[in-house]
């Protein structure tokens, strides 16, 4: 067979989970059997952008100014229009979707210009949201009819395949599990690493550090890692917290910093793109989002050996098993939290032996493992209407 182009759509190209997939995808498949390119809106925000990493790994990367995250009438029929006619134009073998906005449109748009395969990756489910509301309803209506537009569905987690199944979704054979790709050698702790970012923020070698990496805004719940961290800090005076990331919630992390007296023992890195050296410098990892598929940030800190906190939500328990190499806490559960942080920075030595046994399910995540599952996906649907 010829090669088989594939395009991938995304709403935004921000640093963001969804976003680093839809990159490192592109990056390791075999791109002389799979040339790829991404398309992608033009909205950026104070998480930053991939651009810079798409065209240091060689990745084609075109911009469609009408396609934006929010709800536009105008602006999404002009977005399915110009797509449409982009696809008819260059003729993709495959239409790849990511995030949801991207995912409606551009499977919509692939269908209308004739794409012979079209699949889109479900990092979550808004419909499975807690306290979703009258939109749970909405979005399942939204999600099972765009579901009928493309031929497959990998999903990042067991939990977002458990929740479309039992929804009905769709086919369950139409959904499968592939994990986002992360490229796991370059998250292994480097002692260089751990030692020049800890000097920057003023963290001795005695200090625990905690850390939190991911966008300051919703569901991630930055201002309530700060406040469990406050009560844990007044029992363990060599606890810190080291705060990675920006977005909507700075203001109202700071007020919390403020508030639990904190500001001493806190840092705020900002948007940082040396995400492995910053891994390199915690001793545990802390995540209490309301909802999520499952967050790459996860295996990224495992393969860094770090024990994980995190809420039990969405996929987050296909990777963390309490007690064997982190926590798991009940979503919004701040005395779990607090009690959990503390028996870490209360026992370093067992912190690192949770963290060293984080390794054992990461095989599913590496990229080029993840690639060759997708490349598989791809040949088999194009083979089905292109013989």
């Amino acid at each position: 067979m010829r090669p088989i182009k594939v395009t991938h759509v995304v709403t935004r190209f921000i640093v963001g989970g969804a976003q680093e997939a839809t990159l490192l995808t592109a990056s390791h498949v075999d791109r002389d059997r799979f040339p790829s390119e991404i398309v992608t809106g033009e909205e950026t925000g104070a998480e930053g952008d991939l651009s810079a990493e798409a065209r240091a790994r060689g990745i084609p990367l075109h911009y469609e100014s009408a396609l934006v995250r929010r709800i536009h009438p105008w602006l999404d029929a002009l977005a399915l229009a110009r797509l449409t006619a982009r696809f008819k134009k260059e003729k993709p073998d495959v239409v790849h979707t990511h995030s949801s906005k991207a995912g409606i449109v551009g499977r919509a748009a692939a269908r209308l210009a004739g794409v012979p395969a079209v699949l889109h990756t479900a990092h979550g489910w808004a419909f499975h949201r807690p306290k979703a509301g009258l939109g749970s309803s909405a979005s399942w209506v939204i999600e099972r009819g765009a579901a009928a537009l493309c031929d497959a569905i990998p999903v990042v987690s067991q939990g977002t395949y458990d929740a479309a199944v039992h929804s009905r979704l769709g086919p369950p054979d139409k959904f499968v599990v592939i994990r986002d790709p992360i490229e796991l050698d370059r998250y292994r702790r480097d002692e260089d690493a751990r030692a020049r970012v800890r000097g920057e923020f003023g963290f001795e070698p005695q200090h625990f550090v905690f850390g939190f990496l991911s966008r300051l805004s919703v569901p991630k719940r930055p201002e309530m890692v700060v406040r469990a961290f406050a009560r844990v800090a007044a029992r363990h005076p060599d606890a810190r917290l080291l705060l990675v990331g920006d977005g909507a919630l700075r203001a109202s992390t700071e007020a919390a910093i403020a508030e639990t007296g904190t500001g001493a023992l806190v840092r705020l890195a900002g948007l940082r793109r040396d995400v492995p050296a910053m891994l390199s410098a915690f001793d545990a990892f802390v995540l209490v989002s309301d909802w999520e598929g499952l967050p790459m940030v996860l295996p990224q800190a495992l393969a860094a050996g770090l024990p994980i906190v995190c809420s039990a939500v969405g996929g987050t328990p296909d990777l963390v098993d309490e007690g064997v190499n982190g926590y798991l806490v009940p979503q919004g559960d701040l005395e779990t939290l607090v009690d959990r942080m503390d028996r870490l920075a209360a026992d370093p030595a067992a912190a690192r032996v949770l963290g060293q046994s984080g390794g054992a399910r990461l095989a599913p995540f590496d990229a080029d493992q993840v690639a060759r599952a997708l490349e598989a996906i791809y040949e088999k649907l194009v083979r089905a209407k292109r013989p």
